[in-house]
């Protein structure tokens, strides 16, 4: 687990702004849920064979419940989803979320465990197109945070009844070779072969290579779903790969499966981004009506370490430096009229030499600055000084709060999410 410092959050908060934006513009509204839920809720969701809830959950036993931090953001919110008869207001629902979540796994680059992830769940819309835009979306988000080197991997994992044939074609393929697994993947055969395609381990990985694809099974609605998928990519020119063994990590998933991924930054080997796919079943397997979902979820520590450092320091923000104590009683009047107008602002009273409070104001990347001194403040006026381009101006008490706000909001717009 990690902490985040003052220093680091301007690039959490710019991350964090730039999804409920991208979101908010797909028409996606926030749901919060509870960061501790009943243990069986993930068992039943996520899967029962899955490193998640075999290996990764902090779980606990509360007098007679058995509890678990969240793991993920999908179970939690198709639980709230069904208690709260979501369904019979509306026909279509899309929340996003943002949040830590909580897995004991083994702790790599970018990986912790409490980890903060965002996601976005459609409830009701069954077609390909809402899957395509999903992924679109998130393609675009990425590029805003200037992440490149993009890759889109799509597949589809079928229905109820392609899955049942797929897990045949699986262990018909994997029992002769049953030897040669790892001794998990041997545990996994006989309760779900699925689950070895996702294996990180070289010896299943080696076995895994000639396996039968899941794509030559599909029936012919999955496969229509599946074209029409591929077919609403091409129309938004959003590039994709078909990867026929990907299959993710947990059981709910259905059809479409997609990640994506960049070799940008400082990922290294596990270089995924983001990754999601449809959960057709799941609202039904916790009790609602048979309902057509998808959903997708990324982690944000995994995310920051892709993205550039910010060409420019945030700099819409104000350094008052009033020298002298009689300058302070103005100088925290203007402050409180600056902010008014939406700019953030510090105003120094620590009664320090201009150089030192110019120091200070360089270290926050502050935009503006504004001087007050005892001849300013016997005439009316300040010295407006724009930091990024080194000029200064006189401006009267009435019309620095204005001034100010319209240098920063020029430079908040330059300065992009």
């Amino acid at each position: 687990m990690n902490d985040v410092l003052s220093n680091d959050s301007p690039r959490w908060q710019r991350l964090e702004r730039a999804f409920q934006r991208q979101a908010r513009l797909y028409g996606y509204e926030e749901v919060r849920t509870p960061v501790v839920e009943h243990t069986d809720l993930f068992v039943r969701s996520i899967g029962e064979v899955t490193d998640v809830v075999e290996k990764e959950m902090y779980s606990f036993q509360h007098h007679r419940d058995a509890l678990t931090l969240r793991p993920e953001g999908t179970a939690g919110a198709t639980r709230a989803y069904v208690e709260h008869k979501v369904y019979a207001r509306e026909t279509v629902t899309r929340w996003y979320y943002l949040g830590p979540m909580f897995r004991a796994e083994r702790p790599q680059r970018g990986r912790y465990r409490q980890f903060y992830q965002a996601g976005c769940e459609i409830y009701g819309d069954p077609g390909p197109v809402a899957d395509a835009e999903m992924i679109d979306m998130l393609v675009g988000l990425f590029r805003q945070l200037g992440i490149g080197e993009l890759q889109v991997a799509i597949n589809s994992l079928g229905g109820s009844a392609t899955r049942q044939r797929y897990r045949e074609a699986l262990t018909e393929y994997f029992t002769p070779q049953v030897g040669a697994l790892s001794a998990h993947a041997q545990e996994r055969l006989g309760k779900n072969p699925l689950r070895i395609l996702d294996s990180k381990d070289p010896k299943d990985q080696a076995v895994a290579a000639g396996a039968p694809s899941m794509l030559d099974v599909l029936d012919d609605a999955d496969r229509e779903h599946f074209d029409g998928l591929k077919r609403a990519l091409d129309a938004l020119e959003t590039p994709y790969v078909v990867e026929p063994r990907l299959v993710r990590g947990l059981d709910y998933y259905t059809r479409t499966s997609f990640e994506i991924r960049s070799e940008a930054g400082e990922l290294g080997a596990q270089n995924t981004l983001a990754g999601g796919g449809r959960y057709d079943n799941m609202v039904e397997e916790l009790g609602g009506p048979a309902t057509p979902a998808i959903g997708f979820a990324m982690g944000l520590e995994r995310i920051l370490l892709a993205m550039p450092e910010s060409a420019a320091a945030d700099r819409a923000g104000c350094y008052i430096m009033p020298l002298g104590s009689a300058a302070l009683p103005k100088a925290l009047t203007i402050a409180r009229e600056v902010r008014a107008r939406g700019v953030r602002v510090e105003c120094d009273g620590r009664g320090q030499s201009l150089k030192s409070q110019m120091r200070r104001a360089d270290s926050l990347g502050m935009r503006a600055c504004i001087v007050l001194g005892e001849d300013e403040l016997s005439r009316g006026v300040v010295q407006l000084k724009d930091l990024e381009k080194h000029t200064q101006r006189e401006v009267s008490f009435t019309e620095i709060a204005e001034q100010v706000r319209a240098l920063c909001t020029v430079s908040a717009e330059a300065g992009g999410a």
